[in-house]
């Protein structure tokens, strides 16, 4: 029989894989195979389902094989873990992804997939296979198991604030828009994780549509056995509600919810009034401001430098008599009488010499 495949999807750090791991846990407690799938370039999903060992991730065991010619086999990349109180093993695959900055994380789960398909993953005997996949991430790579119907079912994790509840609004929509195109994912519901009794999460599912499947109060216990590698569901309180939605799956009690999501302004009416006001646009001049006048002084400032250089050169082409006819005109302001009293030339001549200097500038100047 096929295992019962899940994808579990949740904004980062908002509890997908310690929900993931202790509902892998679950499972294991109920006489089920579990396979627990980290679906993210963090690649820390399983770690305390491990007792905090790092599993070697299927993309880096990819690179180091192929480099070498060789194949990657199921060893090479399935870990198992036997736990007391486990009725069967837990397995676990990290896909894994590059380093950070260092390659495209989407790109990694579509070839990470690729791999676990040609070792036959949907043909092991395992009962259930829970992916735990990063959510606030648009990229289609992490959408893989919905784009191509990898998982029967999909799960929503968040808590109250907006992000996350965003996040999970996202993949709503991203579901229903893989249904469009022959997607057969079905959305089972939302667990609130870290509840903290607000009820935001509640309102945008009974607005959206979707089932809340479980309400996991924040309780600093259970945090801190997840911190030190431990189930939280050894904690009473915690293990009867996880029971219960495990149940509830297995059994198909829960009916997949028909939800499209929420649109943007919809989606954020839910936290408040929402202004009316058109966003301003904003202008050049007060963006630049002084510094665009700077610079313009900068470039003006060198513009005539320049082309008092170019004058200079051209002023030192002209006769003696007729460079100082001019200087004295345009540089020391002095009148046409004054200069021919300091010259003892006629108020003619100097005017001639003038107009001459003049002309021989002009073709100097624009010659080049």
């Amino acid at each position: 029989m096929p295992a019962r495949t899940i994808a579990i999807y949740g904004k980062g750090g908002i509890g997908k894989s310690f929900t993931t791991t202790n509902l892998t846990a679950t499972f294991a407690m109920m006489n089920k195979t579990v396979l627990q799938l980290g679906c993210d370039p963090k690649h820390d999903s399983t770690t305390s389902l491990f007792g905090g060992i790092s599993l070697p991730t299927v993309t880096e065991v990819f690179a180091k094989k192929n480099s070498q010619n060789k194949q990657v086999t199921i060893s090479d990349i399935v870990f198992r873990r036997n736990s007391e109180g486990f009725s069967k093993p837990v397995y676990g695959i990290e896909l894994g992804g590059p380093q950070v900055g260092r390659g495209c994380g989407g790109r990694g789960i579509i070839s990470g997939f690729d791999v676990l398909e040609k070792l036959g993953i949907f043909e092991w005997n395992i009962d259930v296979i829970l992916m735990d996949f990063l959510g606030d991430v648009v990229c289609g790579g992490f959408a893989t198991p919905l784009a191509r119907s990898l998982s029967e079912e999909v799960i929503l994790v968040t808590s109250n604030d907006r992000q996350s509840i965003f996040t999970a609004n996202n993949i709503c929509q991203a579901n229903n828009y893989f249904k469009t195109v022959g997607g057969q994912s079905r959305l089972l519901g939302l667990i609130v994780n870290r509840d903290d009794g607000s009820g935001m999460a509640e309102k945008y599912a009974r607005e959206a549509g979707i089932t809340v499947l479980m309400k996991v109060p924040y309780d600093s216990e259970a945090r801190d056995r997840d911190d030190s590698f431990n189930f939280a569901i050894n904690l009473p309180e915690i293990r009867e509600k996880f029971r219960m939605l495990a149940e509830d799956i297995l059994e198909n009690r829960i009916r997949p919810c028909e939800a499209k999501g929420l649109d943007f302004q919809q989606f954020v009416g839910l936290f408040g009034q929402v202004s009316e006001d058109a966003p301003i646009p904003a202008t050049e001049e007060e963006l630049f401001g002084n510094n665009r006048a700077m610079k313009n002084d900068k470039e003006s400032t060198r513009s005539e430098t320049d082309e008092e250089r170019k004058l200079e050169e051209c002023i030192a082409k002209l006769p003696e008599e007729e460079q100082a006819i001019y200087r004295m005109v345009e540089f020391q302001k002095r009148s046409i009488a004054d200069i021919a009293n300091l010259t003892a030339l006629e108020e003619k001549n100097v005017r001639e010499l003038l107009a001459s200097a003049r002309t021989q500038l002009k073709k100097f100047f624009f010659e080049n």
